[in-house]
């Protein structure tokens, strides 16, 4: 259905006045009724490729060598005009945010109705009913509901639906789907990805699926294509590749997504793969990397033998979704509702569960960025629940909150170093402008970035790097207790290791407790002593991860284990 040959892509520097090459010439073919899977890190070129099936590149500023070949036509030899009836009608794409990529100020019904009339010709009540019908298709609830429905209004799953939809409704031959599941819990992403296998079936449909997560190619995909610097490295079926991987990237890619089946101290990330020789293979690295029993035995007699740094007691927090004549509350939303635990110092404690299951909600109410309802939080045995503002601050040094997206969590017209140095002057640390411009310094130093770095603005970092410099603005009052939320959620499986590895580091170093939030449970398994799983903002089970993994409770719990993907790895 879709060749694509020596495809050769470049765009122009206005700063260096020169043409930079993204993706050096690489084939592949995409089958009628089969998934094609391209994987990569973040900058690999996999989106860039698929920008260019689509022909969405400026000319101005893009370059496109090789050919394109679409059902035996060329797609680089159409004009516009005839592009605009492969695009969107036999071609579509799912792109990677579904809410920037919906319009804000149209209903989502609206939106894919538009795209109906356009390249159908069918009239507004006949597209209408066609929007209803696809909404049906891809299991949106309330379908006629979500017609009137603003994309604010859906979860980020239902977006997701809204956009599978609007990519169906010209009932295209070839199916793009780029990154689609990134940032979603892992039992919604199961269904997106059992929605798509479902609809590609019935429809007979080709599929290009995009994504950085091996785990979820091996889930979808028939045959992979991996992607690295612009080249493809590696070709294959599935199990070859999973089962027999051939270069040192694919290799790196498979090891650093977390286990849940073992415990490694040490997350091993694609450098160690791509730096391996003959006198330094990548076992000599990462021998000794598993925490044995007796290790993990000690660590846990340590860690519980000390008084509790934190004790949340039936813990309520209640958000008001009607009022009555006197203002009074007739209908609430229990986003927390009598939660019970204690942190103990030094400890990592993993709070999993989907979108909406209170996981956030806890941690602001903790750091009472969101006042509760009921309920006690006591830290270093004080009563912190109904403090006044003026002691809260004092408070707000030693707990931090690292957010779940660091590029709006940052100030853009601030450089790092005045992102980093705010801080410390709002709470008046260091008596002189030199000893915080060190301890800046320092903290650069500390999660892996370069003093030169502080006078960039946050757009100048990848967002691995940029998630290292939110690390280094929650550690900069020296806080006993960090709460992360949804910390690594978005990035790649390699900078997601490298952070994780990072995150661990300064635990061992600084002696910090963590309250680690995720939807991802092998991810919460690796890095947490206990683990606490929520639903409807209770608490569902809390035991140690390894007791939590291999002998589920609940079925809340057995769910989200067999959304994991990555079952077709080798063990």
């Amino acid at each position: 259905m879709l060749n694509v040959i020596d495809l050769n892509i470049q765009f122009y520097n206005q700063e260096e006045r020169s043409w930079v090459t993204a993706v050096k010439k690489i084939s592949f073919r995409a089958e009628k009724g089969k998934v094609l899977g391209i994987v990569g890190e973040s900058g690999s070129g996999k989106s860039v490729t698929s920008f260019s099936i689509m022909r969405l590149h400026d000319p101005k500023y893009a370059r496109i060598g090789g050919d394109i070949i679409f059902n035996e036509v060329s797609l680089p030899q159409l004009s516009d005009e005839e592009m605009n009836c492969y695009r969107g009608n036999r071609i579509a794409m799912i792109f990677q945010e579904p809410m920037t990529s919906l319009n804000p100020v149209f209903t989502c019904g609206y939106q894919v109705q538009e795209a109906i009339i356009l390249h159908q010709s069918l009239s507004k009540d006949e597209a209408r009913e066609r929007t209803i019908a696809l909404f049906k298709e891809v299991q949106l609830p309330r379908p006629e509901q979500m017609f009137e429905s603003y994309p604010h209004q859906l979860s980020g799953g239902q977006k997701q639906r809204v956009m599978i939809a609007m990519a169906l409704s010209c009932n295209p031959e070839l199916l793009i789907a780029d990154e689609p599941t990134t940032a979603l819990d892992v039992t919604v992403q199961k269904t997106i990805l059992q929605l798509l296998l479902k609809i590609k079936t019935e429809r007979n449909m080709g599929m290009i699926f995009i994504s950085h997560d091996l785990g979820v190619i091996s889930e979808i995909a028939d045959e992979v294509a991996v992607m690295y610097k612009g080249e493809i490295v590696e070709q294959g079926t599935v199990d070859a590749l999973f089962h027999h991987p051939q270069h040192p990237y694919t290799k790196g890619l498979l090891a650093c997504r977390p286990s849940p089946q073992h415990r490694l101290k040490k997350l091993p990330v694609v450098a160690d793969f791509i730096g391996a020789t003959a006198d330094r293979p990548v076992a000599h690295l990462l021998a000794g990397n598993s925490y044995s029993q007796e290790e993990i035995d000690s660590r846990r007699k340590k860690l519980y033998s000390a008084p509790p740094l934190l004790e949340i007691k039936n813990l309520c927090t209640w958000f008001p979704i009607k009022k009555g004549l006197f203002g009074q509350a007739t209908e609430v939303v229990k986003a927390v509702d009598d939660v019970s635990f204690k942190l103990h110092p030094g400890e990592t404690l993993g709070l999993v569960g989907e979108s909406g299951c209170g996981k956030t909600t806890l941690g602001r109410t903790i750091l009472r960025l969101t006042e509760p309802t009921s309920g006690s939080i006591t830290f270093e045995g004080q009563d912190i629940t109904h403090l006044k503002s003026t002691e809260l601050r004092k408070l707000r040094r030693e707990i931090q909150l690292i957010f779940q997206d660091p590029y709006s969590s940052l100030n853009p017209r601030l450089t790092v170093g005045n992102a980093l140095m705010e801080p410390l002057q709002v709470h008046r640390v260091f008596n002189s402008a030199t000893q915080r411009l060190n301890h800046v310094q320092h903290l650069l130093e500390l999660v892996g970035l370069k003093p030169e770095h502080l006078n960039r603005y946050p757009h100048e970092f990848s967002g691995g790097q940029r998630q290292r410099i939110v690390i280094a603005r929650a550690l900069a009052l020296q806080p006993r207790l960090i709460i992360c939320d949804e910390s690594v959620s978005a990035l790649d499986v390699s900078v997601q290791a490298q952070v994780l590895n990072l995150l661990r580091s300064l635990q061992q170093e600084l002696g910090l407790s963590y309250i680690f939030i995720s939807h991802d449970l092998a991810v919460v398994k690796h890095l947490s002593d206990r683990m606490i799983v929520m639903n409807k903002g209770k608490i569902e089970e809390e035991n140690f991860p390894e007791i939590i993994y291999n002998d589920p409770q609940t079925a809340y719990t057995k769910k989200l284990i067999a959304a994991i993907p990555g079952r077709r790895f080798p063990e």
